[in-house]
Formats: C-alpha cells, structure tokens, sequence
C-alpha cells in the first residue's frame, strides 16, 4: 500500500502547524518551505479544513492553525478523510470488479485483513506523537524558515 502525495502533504502541513501552533501559515509559506506545489497544497488545505484538523483565517493576516490540539488529532482519522480509497486490490470496489477470479480467490480476506491492522495501528497515535522530537524537529524548522523562496 502506498499513500496519496494528498495524505502525504497533509501529514506535514499538519508537522507544520503542530510545531508552530502560535503562528498562523499561509499555502504560498507551506508549499515554499516544503517545496511542494502550491495548487496541490491547496486541496490539501480544503480537505483538511472541511474535515476539522484545520481553520482558515482569511484576510490580510490570516493564514492557516490547528483547529485543536495536536493531542486530539489522531492519525488514522486524518488518513481516512485524506485518502481516497482503500481499495488494495480490484475486487474491492465490487462496482469496477473485472477479476475473473473473485469467486475462488483467497487474497481479498488477508488484504483486507492487513489494511484493518494498518489503520488500527495508525489510531494508537496522534500528531502529537509525530512531533515528539523536538530538537531534530526544531533543526529542520530552522532551516525550513531560512529556505529561500523560488
């Protein structure tokens, strides 16, 4: 299994604001000091907005912070509201299924077997739990900050 760049952006936009919850971040500041694009960044933002982890500020001044505590943020529901499908394999979207073998094939019971204890293990941990790390974490942020713009 492997995460969207949509998951992956909104885990370290989420880093971000968890290690500086005291200041408000624009798209254009994210995506420069990640180097990620600006217009993907902004789905992120929207995802993450509509699904609660983050509030917009608009207006001069505004900008983007937790909409609560790093501690109440927990990892597997922001991965279920920023993936798009769990589907591992064909069979499990029964609408699109074409695989010919469904009906005799035992891989569907141990895949979606995996996939319940990858989400399960990503709920025992918060954003919290991401950024416990503080000296490395304050390193790279120093050096995030200092990135010169493109």
């Amino acid at each position: 299994m492997r995460l969207t760049l949509h998951t992956d952006y909104a885990l370290r936009l989420l880093m971000m604001l968890a290690m500086e919850p005291d200041d408000l971040h624009t798209v254009e500041e994210v995506a420069r000091r990640y180097d990620i694009s600006r217009n993907h960044l902004t789905k992120v933002t929207q995802t993450l907005v509509q699904a609660g982890f983050v509030e917009s500020q608009r207006g001069r001044g505004g900008g983007l912070r937790l909409a609560r505590q790093a501690e109440a943020i927990n990892l597997g529901a922001v991965v279920r509201a920023t993936e798009d499908s769990f589907d591992l394999v064909e069979c499990f979207d029964a609408a699109r299924n074409m695989c010919v073998i469904t009906s005799a094939c035992g891989l569907r019971g141990p895949l979606d077997e995996a996939l319940r204890a990858f989400l399960a293990v990503l709920d025992r941990y918060s954003l919290a739990d991401l950024i416990s790390h503080p000296r490395a974490l304050q390193r790279m942020r120093r050096l995030l900050a200092e990135t010169p713009a493109a």
